[in-house]
């Protein structure tokens, strides 16, 4: 079915809403930087958008043009994996979140959300100055 939106524009979307998502529970885990006995807890879902993208995967169809979208993508199928039962080594001091560690993953994600943000922001400038066009 054919719409306004490139097919991009949904993946995007959902890659967007993964981030979030992540930058949310690494807000959590420094919430809770001193509750003596809390894990930190990750949202990875790099490898479940790849499979679901196919990319690697021999026997998909065959990319002919840089901007042919993979096939087989479902938005509404593709979510996190929530990893909360992470069972580190335990050492007296040291078993609780890293403020380090999380400060890095929190300005990586956000890193890759702004250009997110400013890829579909680029995405629908095309279509604002058609509308403004068309208004005169």
């Amino acid at each position: 079915m054919k719409t306004l939106f490139p097919q991009h524009v949904q993946l995007m979307s959902k890659v967007m809403d993964l981030r979030l998502e992540r930058q949310n529970i690494v807000a959590s885990n420094l919430a809770n930087i001193n509750t003596p006995g809390y894990k930190s807890k990750r949202l990875e879902f790099e490898k479940e958008l790849q499979s679901s993208l196919q990319l690697g995967n021999k026997g998909g169809m065959t990319k002919t043009d840089a901007q042919h979208m993979p096939t087989g993508f479902d938005p509404e199928n593709t979510q996190g994996d929530l990893q909360k039962d992470i069972d580190p080594r335990v050492v007296r001091g040291e078993d609780r979140v890293d403020l380090d560690e999380e400060m890095s993953i929190m300005s990586k994600n956000s890193l890759a959300y702004k250009t997110l943000s400013q890829l579909l922001r680029n995405n629908f400038s095309g279509m604002e100055e058609v509308i403004r066009e068309g208004s005169k």
